[in-house]
């Protein structure tokens, strides 16, 4: 693709354009190319964001913010970042950039949308940037589209993100971010998919978590959520584990302008709070779908999908990047300690390391580990 442009849809981009739309957007216009159920949509490029920071003239405001910064000293990183990211969205947006954003957003059909950050540094080998900026979910109208892209740009400086970068060496304006925008799926259900058994690497499993509603509830892991195993060469379902769910979330029709509002919690009803959040069929539909992305990418993938009515949609894949050998044994000697946290994992695996709470504005704390 032309690197210079700042608006591109998905049907115009692939694996190859990780630079220009990062691997979020990339994946998106992959599957769209291969013909994978994809919401239809466009990505704000990576070329857009540095356009942004140049006519802005925030760069050196920035790196003089983080350059004596002690990222281990969580208060005065949560203070630099707020700095940070308050700049960024009180600057102006290019009005090119505004006017292609905004015509792109109307031939979607000006409908409600998700906007998603996608770093062009995500799901490395060696690093996984995945998950560390904003997703704003059920955007509608013109000027929030564009005000929630620039607020994806602003949250390239998130304290964890800020954090990961010093701490893996990676200079915070060597990675741009793009901004994929796609039509809305109204979930019944939805969740992730893995095309290997994420806790053991058994590559002969395809395993499924499913949740009533958007799946964010899942991704944040407020939620738990049912647990469907399949064989991969069969497609004939192993394992199931329902989950009971009292609440789930859904597009928040009296939000107004807000976009922090644009979701709200509803009460499942209790008749249904136990059951199987997605039939079986839809089970077998979803496993031959992602054996069919797993064979295009030939690697194991970590997918988000959503059924709406009749549908199922894939929202995003990714790498599996948590792979470890399970021959490889260690001599682990301690002592029993008092168990701090549990919780449904939004990426499931098994590793070690040490902890750190970085405090967000967006959430009460989040737990960085470093692997060793």
């Amino acid at each position: 693709m032309d690197e210079e442009r700042k608006v591109v849809w998905f049907e115009e981009v692939g694996k190859e354009d990780i630079p220009q739309v990062g691997g979020k957007g990339a994946n998106l216009g992959e599957m769209t190319k291969a013909g994978i159920t994809v919401p239809p949509g466009f990505i704000v490029t990576a070329q857009s964001y540095f356009y942004f920071l140049q006519k802005s003239n925030l760069t050196d405001t920035i790196r003089k913010l983080l350059s004596d910064l002690d990222t281990n000293d969580s208060e005065k990183l949560q203070k630099v970042a707020s700095r940070i990211k308050s700049l960024l969205n009180a600057a102006a947006m290019p009005k090119e950039i505004a006017r292609e954003i905004a015509q792109a957003y109307g031939k979607l059909g000006s409908g409600a949308v998700a906007v998603r950050s996608s770093a062009t540094a995500e799901d490395l080998p060696e690093a996984s940037f995945a998950g560390q900026q904003r997703t704003f979910l059920n955007v509608v109208g013109e000027k929030e589209v564009i005000a929630a892209v620039q607020g994806c740009w602003a949250s390239l400086f998130e304290p964890r993100a800020i954090f990961y970068r010093a701490h893996q060496g990676f200079d915070h304006f060597s990675v741009g971010i793009a901004v994929p925008v796609q039509r809305m799926v109204q979930s019944e259900a939805s969740g992730v998919m893995f095309t290997l058994d994420p806790i053991t690497n058994d590559r002969s499993k395809i395993v499924i978590e499913a949740v009533y509603g958007l799946g964010e509830a899942i991704v944040s892991g407020e939620v738990t959520p049912d647990l469907y195993v399949v064989d991969k060469e069969g497609l004939e379902i192993s394992d199931k584990k329902l989950a009971r769910q009292e609440w789930q979330l859904v597009r928040n029709s009296k939000r107004g302008k807000d976009l922090e509002k644009a979701n709200t919690r509803v009460a499942v009803l209790e008749a249904v709070q136990a059951k199987q959040k997605f039939s079986d069929d839809d089970i077998t539909a979803l496993a031959k779908i992602g054996k069919r992305i797993e064979d295009h990418y030939a690697f194991p993938q970590d997918i988000e999908w959503a059924k709406e009515g009749e549908d199922i949609f894939i929202v995003q894949t990714r790498p599996v990047t948590t792979m470890k050998d399970i021959t490889e044994k260690k001599d682990v000697t301690g002592t029993v300690e008092t168990l701090l946290l549990t919780g449904s994992p939004a990426s499931p695996g098994i590793a070690s390391g040490p902890t750190r709470l970085i405090h967000q504005s967006s959430l009460r704390w989040v737990m960085c580990w470093s692997p060793k």
